[in-house]
């Protein structure tokens, strides 16, 4: 039975992640390594915690001694690794936690899979998950693709790109078997309500303000997350060794026309009178090294794996919106914090 250990499987990303490889690949064990921060949640997940093939484990992939232990103990063939901060806005007020996260926890990984697999790479595999802020920014055309240089603006995409890098210098010291893909911005189902989709879907629900940084025409290639787990399989299994695939959505919108599209169907929804919502957004101060533009060309993993977006984002959105309206009681739970007690709840 291969073992796979996922890193950051309790979060938006790898909870999809998580539940499409224990549903799917019963002959593999699939360990979900977790270390339950603000945005790590196991009500995710709790409609796969049960299954035979399935085990989490909570932890800081920043303690070596510890992910060397797991490492020891559980001989995982594969990682697949996830866990990270991600939010620019936390990474301003506090770059140092991302240095340690992103580049500290992702050295770990990579030493602890080296000191196991001990030179023998045969069916193995390491795969980084990273993002397309690394490439910095672009204008009003052209598109990022894998041979984009590296240009980052802001801590966070500092310590993404300064990870690539050592993922891609121990393929090229060691040998170690890795894949890389560099993903546009994510959305759907499970999303913690401080990036823009969840926060503002929050914020009509409530009837707060929606702050939309400057005047707003920054724009961004969104991705459904369902979408973006599909292909993070396809890259992990098929995907060539000591390769990056730039996975995006080929779906640019300003952030401006996202809002308001989000504020009329959401208006639908609740049945409220269409242009009510819209009243509630609210202009505010820039943040610092905002990227004008990032837009992903994934040409390569579609003409190497046959991967593309399955749905348009007009119904992403609608089966995000529906996920939220839903589960209010999950939408509650982790902006009161009490979705944390969950893990007490289970393993204690």
């Amino acid at each position: 039975m291969k073992k796979i250990l996922i890193t950051g499987g309790a979060g938006f990303i790898g909870s999809h992640v998580v539940r499409r490889f224990v549903t799917k690949y019963s002959n593999y064990k699939i360990y979900n390594l977790d270390m339950l921060t603000y945005a790590g949640n196991l009500e995710n997940i709790k409609d796969i915690e049960n299954f035979d093939n399935y085990t989490f484990i909570k932890g800081d992939i920043v303690d070596a001694e510890f992910i060397n232990s797991i490492f020891q103990e559980h001989q995982f063939d594969g990682v697949i690794h996830l866990a990270a901060e991600s939010h620019v806005d936390r990474s301003i007020t506090d770059p140092l936690a991302f240095v340690k996260t992103n580049v500290i926890g992702t050295m770990n990984l990579l030493n602890a899979s080296k000191a196991i697999w001990k030179d023998d790479y045969s069916n193995k595999r390491f795969y980084h998950v990273s993002t397309d802020e690394v490439y910095g920014t672009l204008g009003a055309t052209g598109l990022f693709t894998e041979k984009t240089p590296y240009d980052p603006n802001s801590p966070y995409s500092a310590s993404k790109a300064s990870s690539d890098h050592f993922v891609r210098a121990y393929g090229e010291t060691y040998g170690l078997p890795y894949v890389i893909t560099n993903c546009s911005n994510n959305y759907g189902p499970n999303h913690f309500p401080e990036k823009l989709i969840p926060l503002f879907i929050n914020n009509i629900i409530n009837n707060k303000p929606l702050p939309v940084y400057g005047d707003g025409k920054y724009t961004r290639d969104w991705l459904f997350v369902k979408d973006h787990a599909v292909a993070i399989d396809l890259v992990f299994h098929e995907g060539r060794n000591h390769e990056t695939y730039n996975i995006g959505g080929f779906n640019e919108w300003q952030n401006i026309d996202l809002v308001k599209l989000l504020c009329q169907k959401m208006d639908i929804k609740l049945g409220r009178n269409q242009g009510e919502s819209e009243k509630l957004i609210t202009y505010v101060k820039d943040r610092p090294g905002h990227d004008l533009r990032y837009a992903i060309d994934a040409t390569k993993i579609n003409q190497e794996l046959g991967w593309k977006p399955s749905v348009t984002f007009e119904e992403g959105l609608e089966q995000t919106i529906d996920w939220y309206l839903s589960n209010e009681e999950w939408l509650k739970n982790v902006t009161s914090g009490e979705y944390q007690k969950y893990y007490q709840k289970q393993y204690s």
